[in-house]
């Protein structure tokens, strides 16, 4: 009779230790209703920032080039996301192969479902892969600026899919995927080597190879429409919120700094480079206070969760000053034509801002982080150098192969006649102001 007591107590617990593993394993990853709606929203402003972009961009370039600018960040938007679910999320996310690249586990977006990111990250899956896309689409758009006025349509297209597959996919994967550069420790909360620096120098590349634009050395090209490229800068600094609290990837404190931090160095940056321009010319413009706040933008989305927001005062007031002299001297010098600054803004500003993670960063301010420079811990900065580096060596490389590998089959540029005509008319058959002259002459675009 014991001994049957025994076995039935036995079994009892085990039925019991057996019904309750699913309700453990259930709670373990419990979705935050509160986090992910945090992140869908953060996800939505990101996108926000790509017609904002698009606007930003617009009202730079020529008017009869404007619809051109336009539908370029457009085509972004739909061609990468496309590519992301087919196979951009797989190599940047996929589980690791070598350090350098992610496996096809998610290829076509299998094996992604309704079930949290992990333990500690309690939001979907599919939310997190849909808030990564945002990013991977507005890095490919930041490049469009360098090339303005003059590459073909088919030619962007082409362009596009192969370097959000060839350069974005592997650097994501190296800095937040389990890649090399994230193993090696490099803090990069929200972008700054891989959606900034690699924007900013893929687009250097690509304004070298094109050539410059038809009369660039005639007159100045400036921008045609200001209140449009205000009203885009607007929209960009409203759509960083997202771009940076998002990447906390829960509603917290961190989330918090980061949204803070973001608007101050942005602030800073606008007044530094109003402030030096204003010396150097005599001067203080609208166009430079736009720009300053989009390099005050770029510097801080890698410091984001890491940096005091006194930091960020310094980082923005060093950006601007750096960022104009990169836009005003350096393109004098060395003659390229870097149509709206791409590498002037986001390759200097993102390399500043790399490096000053490396420098401001503070575990007193976020201690998952890791401590920079002034904490006493040199050896971050030089890791924030190799990721630099890396970064630039990667991108510049791999997009001198791409446009050389398209222009084997097609030339990359219009043609004389359609560029002076202008691309919305010769690429698009549309133009952007109807009523308006579209002969272009005595508008033009920064630079």
């Amino acid at each position: 009779m014991r001994s049957l007591k025994l076995s039935l107590g036995a079994v009892t617990l085990a039925i019991t230790l057996l019904a309750s593993r699913p309700a453990l394993a259930a709670e373990e990853v419990s979705i935050s209703a509160g986090d992910t709606g945090f992140i869908l929203i953060c996800a939505a402003l990101v996108l926000l920032m790509t017609p904002g972009l698009a606007m930003f961009y617009g009202g730079m370039v020529r008017s009869k080039n404007i619809l051109s600018i336009l539908m370029q960040c457009l085509a972004a938007m739909a061609l990468v996301s496309i590519q992301w679910i087919l196979l951009g999320y797989t190599l940047s996310f996929g589980p690791d192969h070598g350090t350098l690249i992610g496996g096809l586990d998610f290829l076509g977006f299998g094996n992604i479902g309704l079930e949290a990111l992990s333990d500690t990250v309690p939001i979907p899956h599919l939310a997190f892969a849909g808030f990564q896309l945002m990013f991977a689409i507005i890095t490919a758009a930041l490049i469009t600026g360098a090339f303005a006025e003059r590459m073909k349509f088919s030619v962007f297209v082409v362009f596009i899919l192969l370097w959000t597959t060839l350069i974005y996919d592997p650097l994501a994967h190296w800095v937040w995927g389990g890649g090399w550069l994230g193993q090696l420790g490099i803090m990069d909360f929200a972008g700054g080597t891989v959606v900034h620096i690699s924007s900013g120098v893929s687009g250097l590349v690509a304004a070298l190879v094109l050539g410059k634009r038809l009369g660039k050395e005639r007159e100045a090209i400036r921008p045609h429409n200001m209140p449009l490229t205000v009203l885009g800068a607007g929209l960009l600094w409203f759509g960083w919120f997202g771009f940076n609290a998002g990447s906390a990837l829960s509603a917290n404190g961190v989330a918090a700094l980061a949204f803070l931090v973001t608007n101050t160095c942005t602030a800073a940056g606008a007044l530094s480079w109003v402030a030096a321009e204003w010396l150097h010319h005599g001067k203080p413009t609208v166009f430079g206070a736009v720009s300053g706040a989009v390099a005050g933008l770029v510097a801080i989305t890698p410091a984001a969760g890491f940096v005091s927001p006194l930091s960020a005062i310094a980082m923005g007031l060093v950006v601007g000053p750096l960022c104009y002299l990169a836009v005003s001297k350096m393109k004098e010098k060395f003659g390229y034509d870097d149509a709206l600054d791409v590498f002037g803004i986001h390759g200097v500003g993102g390399t500043w801002g790399a490096l000053a993670t490396g420098i401001f960063a503070s575990t007193a301010i976020n201690p998952a982080g890791m401590d920079g420079l002034l904490a006493g811990n040199p050896g971050q900065l030089l890791v924030q150098s190799i990721g630099v580096v890396a970064t630039y060596v990667f991108a510049a490389l791999m997009t001198y192969a791409v446009l050389k590998a398209i222009s084997l089959f097609t030339s990359l540029r219009v043609s004389e006649e359609e560029e002076e005509a202008g691309l919305d008319l010769s690429l698009h058959g549309e133009d952007g102001y109807s009523n308006a002259d579209m002969s272009g002459e005595g508008h033009a675009v920064a630079g």
